[in-house]
């Protein structure tokens, strides 16, 4: 699966009143490290490959794409060309397979190709895809106007990963209006359960960009991402657990929300349950534990002088126990 997202750092870093590191609030996030993906412009959102349009009950080519038989994925749609030259479907379908050198060999300058003759024919999943390489400068010329015009066309066809993108592109221009419209294609890519739309929506609402400032609605979209993969809604909703905001506080709750995301590899995540540890707060109180999880995101950049002092005077063995663990822990990640 290609990536995920147009990055949401500069979009989204800073919407919410989030403190700056570590010690400037107990279980705040740092602005960007929770919300942000990638430091910059264009990346992709694309649908998980069963979501690709055209499927049809008794499709050959789609039915062998969903099951990994790539190559007889590819025989079957380029033969249905041959029987139809107008299929948009599957001219959809061996865009996917060059794109993503499946079956194969990769090329994307022959996927954006397949993708322009069923776009021409009204596919919108091949606009999307259009829209996502025109972002990327993957197989076209790397061209923002042209994007967002693939993006509009595709959006417009009721296309929820175009919708996202497009919101993400009207996110990065700043203007009040076009913040207001982001704010309703991310509702309509959130509502078809893309996880990082619904995580950019709950954003949107805990900050009050875009739509009024709403902690329980941000919460629950948080939650709704969270249990459609987002590792960064996880752990927004586990911040909001711990801090009662927009739900009932359970700081127990919010441990094990924290460590299903710190052993995910979360920084964030890491350091707060190493607090959580540090201070008896939602577990028992653990500095072996503390010093194990705050070495392992020190180990990924997040470093925590608060943390380092009261992790500081372990005994020499228990230091050793701590490091022998952060070593585990970070091995898995």
């Amino acid at each position: 699966m290609r990536r995920a997202g147009l990055a949401l750092s500069g979009l989204l870093a800073g919407m919410a009143a989030a403190a700056a590191a570590p010690g400037a609030g107990f279980m705040s996030a740092p602005a960007g490290a929770v919300r942000g993906g990638p430091s910059c412009l264009p990346n992709t959102y694309t649908a998980p490959p069963a979501a690709t349009a055209g499927a049809k009950d008794g499709d050959l080519a789609y039915a062998a794409y969903q099951r990994g038989q790539y190559a007889t994925a590819f025989r079957e749609a380029t033969a249905r060309i041959e029987r139809d030259a107008s299929d948009a479907a599957a001219m959809t379908l061996l865009g996917e397979l060059y794109n993503q050198g499946l079956g194969v060999r990769q090329d994307p300058a022959a996927a954006a190709r397949w993708y322009r003759l069923a776009a021409a024919r009204g596919d919108e999943r091949a606009m999307a895809s259009l829209g996502l390489m025109a972002a990327d400068g993957r197989g076209v010329p790397r061209d923002r106007t042209e994007a967002r015009r693939w993006f509009e066309a595709a959006s417009a066809k009721g296309e929820p990963t175009a919708a996202y993108n497009l919101a993400l592109l009207l996110l990065a221009s700043g203007t009040e209006a076009e913040i207001g419209r982001a704010a309703a294609l991310m509702t309509i890519a959130a509502k078809a359960e893309i996880g990082d739309a619904q995580h950019a929506l709950g954003v949107m609402y805990a900050s009050g960009r875009g739509v009024a400032r709403d902690r329980e609605e941000a919460a629950r979209w948080f939650l709704r991402a969270l249990r459609n993969g987002s590792l960064a809604a996880e752990v927004e909703y586990a911040i909001a657990l711990a801090n009662g905001d927009g739900v009932p506080k359970d700081e127990a709750f919010a441990a094990i929300v924290f460590r299903r995301a710190a052993l995910r590899g979360n920084a964030i995540a890491q350091n707060r349950l190493a607090r959580m540890y540090a201070t008896g707060r939602g577990v028992a109180k653990n500095l072996v534990e503390a010093a194990a999880w705050n070495l392992v995101a020190a180990g990924q950049g997040l470093a925590d002088p608060w943390l380092d002092g009261q992790t500081g005077a372990l005994p020499e063995g228990d230091r050793g126990r701590a490091e022998a663990l952060a070593s585990v822990r970070a091995g898995t990640l």
